[in-house]
């Protein structure tokens, strides 16, 4: 994978409009070749939960009663799902239950957003726009109400993960629509603990580095070069902040990058059709890993949506992480960066593209320069 992403070819010189042509076609298969991520990812869900609902008449029940719901309807737009849909996506660092001794790190007792971006489906589902927002981001916070039914007052220049560590999914929803102006339609949530089982049942990951990395905070400590990680190093490298880089959220976003495309390759050479058990072990952790909205919280609305979803080529998949700006407040933040914020919200509020200049736009990824004349147009 390394060898690929990093070989280079000569350009032709005697013809500059072709050479840029050429150029921007080389960029634009390696946005299309990570772009894939987001329709791979969802194949491969489906895939695994046909097979397993294949395999015995008590699968189809074992895996219905892993996904858990979580009613929502009092901040979330309903949808028939057959026309355009924002998909709220998150990966909380929870540390209760199997996730206590996972990634380092004390929470406090608490929960937080590790990983949040809003997922775009266009009306007639040709198209898809993921928005990363970083955790560091200050925001308004809504007044909203808590699992335990009590209010949680609104707060401002807030950081965007206490909306979840303080509120839980409902404020976390309210957030993103008042920062954003969207109406979210679902919402689907990943464990700790389902990342790492789902990473060791598919094999480990291969990634590679051209920089060393040593954070003793999500105790990743590797030189660089090439390191097959089982399911807790992986966990370690996504949570990497203060290892490399400038120690930004932004940073370790470009790594959660770089292993969802280390996964893809790892998965697309998964048997699964000819491997029943495998298929239905991975569905098994995937989905004892899933919080979704109660539209969600069972196997048939879950492959419905995949289902819904599968029209989307890999040339109709963007991902951006949200512009910010240093926060004029606190230098150790960042603020939506204005009018580019803006202008990202109101292209999905148009169901329309994510403008190009901010796809191109984009952080390089800090652990691996190799990558780094394409990383920008990666997201």
């Amino acid at each position: 994978m390394a060898t690929r992403e990093g070989r280079r070819f000569p350009l032709p010189k005697r013809n500059p409009d072709k050479q840029s042509r050429k150029a921007e076609r080389t960029r634009k298969d390696e946005r299309t070749r990570k772009q894939r991520i987001v329709r791979r990812v969802i194949w491969v869900v489906a895939l695994l939960l046909v097979v397993c609902l294949g395999t015995a008449g008590c699968a189809y029940w074992r895996l219905d009663h892993n996904v858990s719901g979580i009613d929502l309807s009092k901040v979330l737009t309903d949808t028939d799902d057959s026309g355009a849909m924002n998909i709220l996506v998150m990966g909380s660092d929870s540390r209760s239950g199997d996730n206590g001794d996972l990634a380092g790190g004390d929470t406090g007792g608490t929960s937080r957003s590790d990983t949040t971006a809003v997922v775009h489906i266009n009306e007639d589902h040709t198209k898809a726009e993921t928005v990363w927002i970083p955790r560091d981001t200050l925001v308004d916070i809504p007044a909203c109400t808590d699992s335990d039914g009590d209010t949680v007052p609104a707060q401002q220049d807030a950081m965007f993960n206490s909306a979840y560590s303080e509120g839980g999914p409902e404020c976390t929803v309210k957030t993103v629509e008042q920062m954003s102006g969207l109406e979210l339609n679902h919402y689907v949530e990943l464990d700790f603990s389902g990342f790492v089982d789902f990473i060791d049942d598919i094999g480990g990951v291969t990634i590679t580095t051209t920089e060393d990395i040593d954070d003793p905070d999500s105790g990743f400590d590797e030189p660089a070069g090439t390191h097959h990680l089982d399911g807790d190093e992986a966990l370690a490298f996504v949570r990497t902040r203060h290892g490399v880089g400038d120690g930004s959220d932004l940073d370790r976003i470009t790594l959660e990058q770089q292993m969802a495309t280390a996964v893809i390759d790892q998965v697309k050479d998964l048997d699964l059709v000819t491997h029943p058990k495998k298929a239905y072990d991975l569905a098994s952790d995937l989905t004892k890993s899933l919080t979704t909205d109660t539209g969600l919280d069972s196997v048939s609305s879950l492959l419905g949506l995949g289902k819904s979803l599968t029209g989307i080529g890999a040339d109709d998949v963007t991902q951006v992480t949200l512009p910010t700006e240093t926060a004029p407040s606190d230098p150790n933040r960042v603020a939506p960066k204005t009018p580019d914020a803006d202008q990202v919200w109101n292209a999905l509020k148009n169901d329309a593209s994510i403008p190009s200049s901010i796809v191109h736009d984009q952080r390089e990824n800090p652990a691996n320069s190799s990558n780094s004349s394409n990383s920008s147009n990666s997201k």
